[in-house]
C-alpha cells in the first residue's frame, strides 16, 4: 500500500546520510526512488505484501549506491507533472508546499514518534484486538460464556480485513475474525498464531463463527476517527459487555508502547532467530544506541548461528 511506496524514500535518505553523499547525489538517489517504488493492496494476504517492505529497503540502498557512483535521476522526479506524486495520488490530491509547512518542527521521529505494532498482523485489526483483550481480561471472560462477539471498525479498514474464513496463515493476518477469536481465546495474539496450520485450530474456528465485524456508522467515524474500534461481547446469561479504543496501543502521538509491551514484542520476534546468548545483549545495545562508540558493538549480536 501507499506506506510501502514511501518507505523506499526513507531508506534511500538514510543510506545517503550514512554514505555521506552530498546534496546533489542525495537528490539523485531520491529521484531514482520514484522509479523504484511499487506495491499494490491486491497482494494483501500473500507473500507479496511483506515483500513490499523488503523491496523498499533494498531499492533505497540500491538508489543510494547508484547515486554515489554517478547514476542520475531527474531532480524533480517526485513533484514533476508526470512524477511520483501525480502517479500515486492523482491531480488535485496532493499539495507539495504542505511538505514544508512544519518541516522539522518537530521531526516525525520525535512527534508523533515511532509507532510499533504489538501484533504480527494487519494494523487495521489492532485496535479491535486491544479492545477485545481488554474486555476479556477485565471481565474474566471464558469463550464458553460467549454467545456472540461484535466488533466495529472503519469501513476503509474492514475492506481488506473482512475475512471470516481465512484460507492460509498469511491470510489469517488480515482476518479480523481470526485475530479477534485469538484475542478472546488466548487473551493475546502471538507470532505462532500465524504460523503453519495454527489458523485451522478447531477452538478458534468455532469461535470465529460467533464473531461479527461491521463498519462504523458515519457519525461515530466522524466523531472518533478512522483508527477507532469498539467491541461488544454477549454472554450466555444475556449480559452485554462493551469497550472501545481510539487507536491501537502504541499508536497515540507522543505515547509510545510501554517498556514491558515493547520488550515482549522484541522477545517474540527474536526468540527463534538469534542465539539465546545474544538476545539480551542486543536488546541492551539497541537501548543505548545513541552512546555506542561503534555500530559493530550492536551488529555483532545479529549473527545467526
Amino acid at each position: 500500500d501507499v506506506s510501502d511506496f514511501r518507505d523506499v524514500f526513507g531508506a534511500a535518505a538514510a543510506c545517503s546520510k550514512l554514505m555521506r553523499l552530498d546534496e546533489q547525489k542525495t537528490s539523485h538517489a531520491l529521484a531514482l526512488c520514484a522509479s523504484l517504488a511499487a506495491g499494490v493492496k491486491s497482494n494483501l494476504g500473500s507473500m507479496g505484501k511483506p515483500m513490499h517492505i523488503g523491496n523498499a529497503a533494498r531499492s533505497g540502498l540500491l538508489a543510494a549506491r547508484l547515486a554515489a557512483e554517478g547514476f542520475t535521476g531527474i531532480p524533480d522526479a517526485i513533484e514533476h507533472k508526470q512524477g511520483f506524486l501525480q502517479l500515486f495520488n492523482g491531480a488535485g490530491h496532493y499539495n507539495v508546499s504542505r511538505i514544508f509547512d512544519k518541516w522539522g518542527t518537530p521531526w516525525d521521529i520525535e512527534m508523533p514518534g515511532i509507532a510499533i505494532k504489538q501484533y504480527a498482523c494487519c494494523l487495521s485489526t489492532q485496535a479491535a484486538i486491544d479492545a477485545m483483550i481488554d474486555v476479556t481480561k477485565k471481565y474474566d471472560i471464558s469463550p464458553v460464556q460467549v454467545t456472540r462477539a461484535k466488533a466495529r471498525v472503519s469501513a476503509r479498514r474492514l475492506e481488506h480485513t473482512n475475512r471470516p474464513a481465512p484460507r492460509s496463515a498469511l491470510e489469517s493476518k488480515l482476518s479480523a475474525h481470526y485475530v479477534l477469536a485469538r484475542a478472546l481465546l488466548n487473551r493475546k495474539v502471538l507470532l505462532p498464531h500465524f504460523e503453519g496450520d495454527a489458523y485451522l485450530d478447531s477452538s478458534v474456528q468455532a469461535l470465529m463463527k460467533r464473531i461479527e465485524v461491521t463498519p462504523l456508522d458515519e457519525a461515530t467515524l466522524a466523531d472518533k476517527g478512522d483508527s477507532y474500534a469498539d467491541v461488544e461481547v454477549i454472554l450466555t446469561d444475556g449480559s452485554r459487555l462493551t469497550t472501545s479504543i481510539l487507536r491501537p496501543i502504541g499508536h497515540y502521538a507522543g505515547v509510545p508502547l510501554n517498556h514491558e509491551l515493547h520488550r515482549a514484542k522484541y522477545l517474540s520476534c527474536v526468540a527463534n532467530i538469534l542465539a539465546a546468548a545474544n538476545i539480551e545483549c542486543l536488546y541492551k545495545a539497541v537501548r543505548k544506541i545513541e552512546t555506542l562508540g561503534d555500530v559493530r558493538d550492536l551488529t555483532k549480536y545479529l549473527a545467526i548461528p
